[in-house]
C-alpha cells in the first residue's frame, strides 16, 4: 500500500456515494426572475431567459446546427440500458440499502467530528478507461477520478481534505502507472487537496494485458452550520448551471455503442469541429471546487447537485425538500457539439439524453432569485441561468 503522512493521517468509516430515482410529473410553474410573466390568456410558456442589461445574465445561445457524418441512419434509438447500464436497476438496489443503513442517498456522507462533518465520497472512472486504452490517453484519467469524488463531496459545501487511489492490473507497467498517478496528482492541486496515499494492486490474468482499473476516495470537512444540505430551498428559487468540459465521466456505455454504431473512429474528426471524436470524448472532467467555493463563499447558496449518473433528471431532485421539483428551461445554454452527435448518431430520444449525459452542464447550484443576479452578473461567461425550483416532484423541460 502506498501512503504518506498528512495533517489527517487519521480516516473514518464513511458512508458511500449511491444514487436514487425520482418520480416525474407534470406541472406548471410559477414565473421566476429567469424569465417573464406567463400569460393566463395563454397555455403557451414563453421560457427564454431575459436578456443580460435586464437581470445581468446572458442571453440564451441559440443552438446551431451540427452535421454528422455518421454512417448510423439505418440504426433505431439506443438507450443506456441497450448498452448494458440499468439504471433503474441502480435505483432499486439504493432503495435496498437505505433499508438497512440511514443516510443513504445524498453525494456524500457525513460523518460528525466535534463542530464539523467528515464529508467522504468514492468513485471510479467508468468505462472511459475503454477509450483510454484505445487512444493512449492516459495522462487525464487521473483528473477524472479526483473530480469524481471531490466534485461530489462540494455538494454538502466541504472542503476537501485528501484523496486516496486504487490502482489494478495484471502486470505492472511502471510508466504507464506514472502517467496516470501524474493525472491524480495533477486533479489534487486543482481541488486543493492531498494525495494521502494509495494502493497499487497487481493482479495476473484478472485484466487484459495494457488495460487497468481505478477508483479513488475522497475526503472533506465542512462545519455543522455551514453544511449546504438543500432544506432551506422554496418555489422559485433559481438553478444556476456551469459549463461542463463534454461527457466528463458518465455514459461511457452507451458512447461506446454510439461510436460502434455510427461507422466513425476515434481518430476521426467531430463533425463541424476541429478535434478528433477521441479527443472530444477523453476532455477531462471539471474539478469545480474552486469556482464553486468562490460563490459558496459569497453567501446565498442553498443547494448544489452534481450532474453524473442519471443526468439532470435523476441527480437535481436529489438536493429539494420533499414537494419541489425543478423545471429546465432547454435552449438556455450552448449544448456542448459532442453531445449533439452523440444525439444524431445513435438516435437517442431526449428524455434518454438528459438521464445519461449531462448535457454540457456539470453542476448545478440552487440559489434565490436575488442572489441569482449577482452570481450571473459576476460570470457572465461561465454560469447560466437554467431553471426554476418549482411546486411538484421530478424535472421537466420546456
Amino acid at each position: 500500500m502506498r501512503m504518506s503522512c498528512g495533517l489527517n493521517a487519521e480516516l473514518v468509516h464513511f458512508v458511500a456515494v449511491l444514487n436514487r430515482a425520482s418520480d416525474q410529473k407534470s406541472y406548471f410553474s410559477k414565473p421566476s426572475i429567469c424569465r417573464p410573466s406567463i400569460s393566463p390568456l395563454s397555455k403557451q410558456l414563453w421560457l427564454r431567459p431575459m436578456a443580460a442589461e435586464e437581470v445581468g445574465m446572458r442571453n440564451a445561445m441559440k443552438r446551431r446546427s451540427l452535421t454528422s457524418n455518421s454512417k448510423n441512419s439505418g440504426v433505431g434509438a439506443l438507450t443506456y440500458k441497450d448498452a448494458g447500464v440499468d439504471i433503474d436497476a441502480g435505483s432499486e438496489l439504493v432503495r435496498r440499502i437505505a433499508k438497512m443503513t440511514s443516510g443513504i442517498g445524498g453525494f456524500g456522507g457525513l460523518f460528525p467530528l466535534g463542530d464539523s462533518y467528515l464529508v467522504a465520497g468514492t468513485d471510479g472512472v467508468g468505462t472511459k478507461l475503454k477509450l483510454a486504452f484505445e487512444t493512449g490517453i492516459h495522462e487525464t484519467i487521473g483528473i477524472d477520478l479526483v473530480a469524481m469524488s471531490v466534485n461530489d463531496i462540494v455538494t454538502s459545501g466541504a472542503k476537501p481534505l485528501f484523496f486516496l487511489d486504487y490502482f489494478a492490473t495484471s502486470h505492472l507497467d511502471v510508466d504507464l502507472a506514472e502517467k496516470v498517478i501524474k493525472g491524480i496528482v495533477d486533479g489534487c492541486q486543482q481541488s486543493n487537496c492531498t494525495l494521502l496515499g494509495g494502493e497499487t494492486a497487481e493482479m495476473p490474468d484478472f485484466y487484459a494485458d495494457g488495460e487497468y482499473d481505478l477508483s479513488g476516495f475522497a475526503v472533506g470537512i465542512v462545519k455543522k452550520d455551514s453544511v449546504i444540505d438543500g432544506k432551506n430551498i422554496l418555489e422559485g428559487d433559481v438553478l444556476i448551471g456551469l459549463p461542463s468540459s463534454g461527457v466528463h465521466s458518465n455514459g461511457f456505455s452507451l458512447v461506446r455503442r454510439v461510436l460502434a454504431h455510427s461507422g466513425l473512429s476515434l481518430k476521426d474528426q467531430l463533425p463541424g469541429e476541429s478535434i478528433t471524436l477521441g479527443e472530444a470524448l477523453m476532455a477531462p472532467t471539471v474539478i469545480y471546487v474552486k469556482q464553486v467555493f468562490d460563490i459558496i463563499n459569497k453567501g446565498g447558496v442553498k443547494g448544489i447537485a452534481h450532474i453524473t449518473g442519471g443526468g439532470f433528471t435523476d441527480n437535481i431532485p436529489r438536493v429539494f425538500p420533499k414537494g419541489l421539483g425543478a423545471a429546465i428551461y432547454k435552449d438556455s445554454w450552448e449544448v456542448s457539439p459532442v453531445f449533439r452527435w452523440i444525439q444524431e448518431a445513435g438516435g437517442i430520444e431526449d428524455a434518454e439524453m438528459r438521464r445519461t449525459f449531462n448535457m454540457g452542464i456539470g453542476m448545478v447550484l440552487v440559489v434565490s432569485a436575488e442572489t441569482s443576479v449577482r452570481i450571473l452578473a459576476e460570470r457572465r461567461n461561465s454560469a447560466y441561468c437554467i431553471g426554476e425550483v418549482v411546486s411538484g416532484e421530478g424535472v421537466i423541460y420546456h
